[in-house]
């Protein structure tokens, strides 16, 4: 049996050690000015420094930073389908990803609302090289994904990662949330993408059917109302159109805490129903090649058929269409709102000249769900 020492999060006799570690950081006080800043630093030390497991870092802690988040930066906050789940039951939810941290937090939080057990939930290691951002992730059930090296090493640490999750699931009775893709969704355009699906399978040695029934893989709908770090995505994309776009050094750090403090409007989360044995079933009946890309269909229409749409997506699909399709969905006033909103995110940019391929990339990001759902 591994001991996935190298990738797990921190069991609670870890705890003590990290907290100490935590709010000795050089920028621990920048963190409290960010998350609390009605409190001194001394008092937040004071309450972290009190906690003594993980469950109770979740609880007192990152709870408490959630609904801040919520209560600053959401207007409404909506959840389906925690109520249908088997409470002290294992999922593998798989889930559209479009913030980093967010997508997983809000989740958990939900979660913690309806009594179900939290999860464990994967976090890339470009993501875990600063210390502090390692500890607060392991104090929060994150273990680690390497999607980087050469092919020898990705396959050897996505084999790693399978088994985690498989021994997670089976023999820790914990759920656990993974994205349905390598790194967020950019272009609002969800997909499951089929090598995520064979990286569960690598960890079992039986048949498709048997190999991933056991992990109840439950597909997960997030919808923001304003999509987050829209610009920052924008931005990345046109580059990426024309030449290899280069992350700066502290890009994702950036992106993490524009997630957090920008207005997302409304939020929804619904958990969907658990791919059944049947939809399994049919997966198996296709050739080998075609398994997977079969079951990444059924769950991105899952994502598709729960994903709310909001009257930014509507006039984004009509503008980008040049039609008037959902001309019924909002008013000129929404539309005026939603203009003037891009234009302003896009003059921050500060890249005067491409304004225009700017614009029309963030109404496809907006208008991508939309055509999503029609294909249903």
């Amino acid at each position: 049996m591994q001991n996935f020492d190298d990738i797990r999060p921190f069991n609670d006799d870890e705890v003590p050690a990290a907290v100490r570690r935590v709010v000795s950081d050089l920028y621990f006080p920048y963190l409290v000015s960010l998350i609390a800043p009605e409190k001194s630093v001394n008092e937040v030390k004071q309450n972290i420094q009190r906690i003594k497991t993980v469950q109770q870092f979740q609880e007192e802690i990152t709870c408490s930073v959630i609904q801040k988040v919520i209560n600053t930066s959401i207007t409404s906050f909506t959840c389906q389908g925690g109520e249908d789940l088997v409470k002290d039951k294992p999922y593998l939810f798989i889930s559209n990803h479009r913030d980093i941290v967010l997508d997983a937090a809000l989740l958990n939080y939900y979660f913690f609302q309806c009594g179900v057990q939290p999860t464990e939930i994967t976090f890339g290691s470009n993501l875990m090289k600063n210390a502090l951002s390692a500890d607060l992730g392991k104090l929060n059930r994150m273990f680690r994904i390497n999607r980087s090296g050469a092919i020898r090493d990705l396959y050897k640490n996505y084999v790693e990662v399978s088994s985690y999750i498989r021994y997670v699931i089976s023999e820790k009775k914990r759920s656990v949330w993974i994205a349905q893709r390598n790194g967020r969704t950019k272009d609002g355009d969800d997909k499951t993408e089929a090598a995520v699906l064979k990286m569960f399978a690598m960890s079992s040695d039986e048949a498709f059917l048997e190999n991933l029934s056991s992990l109840n893989i439950t597909p997960v709908a997030v919808s923001y109302e304003y999509e987050p770090c829209v610009f920052m995505k924008a931005a990345e994309l046109f580059i990426s159109s024309f030449t290899r776009y280069v992350k700066d050094k502290d890009e994702d750090y950036q992106s993490i805490l524009n997630g957090i403090v920008s207005p997302k409007g409304h939020v929804n989360f619904a958990v969907t129903k658990p791919i059944t044995i049947e939809e399994l079933q049919q997966c198996d009946e296709l050739e080998k090649g075609d398994k997977f890309t079969q079951l990444a269909n059924i769950i991105d229409k899952r994502i598709y058929d729960a994903y709310i749409l909001e009257k930014n997506n509507y006039i984004a699909y009509d503008i980008v269409t040049r039609k008037h399709k959902f001309a019924d969905r909002y008013n000129e006033n929404d539309k005026k709102e939603f203009l003037d909103y891009v234009a302003a995110g896009i003059d921050q940019l500060n890249m005067p000249k491409n304004k225009s391929d700017l614009e029309a990339i963030v109404f496809k990001i907006y208008a991508n769900p939309v055509k999503n759902k029609l294909q249903l």
